[in-house]
């Protein structure tokens, strides 16, 4: 299995007032392409913090962070925001637990809208192709409030893979969910995977986890078992 990302001794310290908290405290793993990892933990021990550093949303304290064989931190200058822009079109897909859909276009339009951001967005991947392979054929003129709850985290995985990326990062992708609309989601993710996508998620739905290539637990901000 090809390493598509790496992470060295992650670190993220936010200095409030006199104490320092350590959000992520030296976490190192690797991830190949095609495994679904799933991240676990109580709230608060650091992992939608982890998932923001592996995805360049975020830059860490201290630590290295490799993507598709390109270092992204640690070892050379701080990149700019444009650069990390230019990384994150490449190789990321970020699924949302509130969606974040935009209430006034309709499911074509926001699964289109990376392309406003993202010069080159959807090379390969057509939206039409993306409405098919998710279910989501007839409902491409309609607007988010007429969809229900599983529809719309359908139409959030969309537009994440309008980029065609390497690897699809989820925080709580199940979280709003019932557990019927939450199995359909474990399928679609599992299916990612399977077409060789790395997949990367935040979850408390432990039956979720289960159904995972790794687990890993985090507490206090690091691995406590994976």
């Amino acid at each position: 299995m090809d390493t598509v990302l790496t992470a060295k001794d992650l670190r993220k310290t936010y200095h409030r007032g006199s104490e320092d908290v350590h959000a992520v405290d030296g976490v190192s793993f690797d991830a190949g392409a095609g495994e679904l990892t799933a991240i676990i933990g109580p709230s608060g021990s650091g992992k939608t913090t982890l998932l923001n550093l592996l995805g360049c949303l975020d830059n860490p304290s201290s630590g290295s962070l490799s993507v598709g064989g390109e270092e992204i931190f640690g070892g050379k200058a701080e990149l700019s925001e444009g650069t990390l822009t230019g990384i994150r079109r490449r190789n990321f897909g970020y699924i949302f637990q509130k969606f974040y859909l935009i209430p006034t276009l309709t499911v074509l339009e926001n699964i289109m809208l990376p392309g406003v951001f993202y010069r080159g967005a959807g090379a390969g991947r057509t939206p039409q192709e993306l409405l098919k392979q998710l279910g989501l054929e007839n409902r491409a003129a309609h607007l988010p409030a007429e969809l229900s709850g599983g529809e719309m985290q359908r139409v959030a995985i969309a537009r994440a893979l309008i980029n065609a990326p390497k690897i699809l990062l989820a925080d709580e992708p199940t979280g709003n969910l019932d557990s019927k609309r939450a199995g359909e989601i474990e399928e679609i993710l599992h299916t990612l995977a399977d077409g060789g996508i790395t997949v990367i998620m935040v979850t408390h739905n432990l039956e979720l986890a289960r159904t995972a290539d790794r687990v890993i637990e985090i507490r206090d901000g690091r691995i406590h078992a994976q």
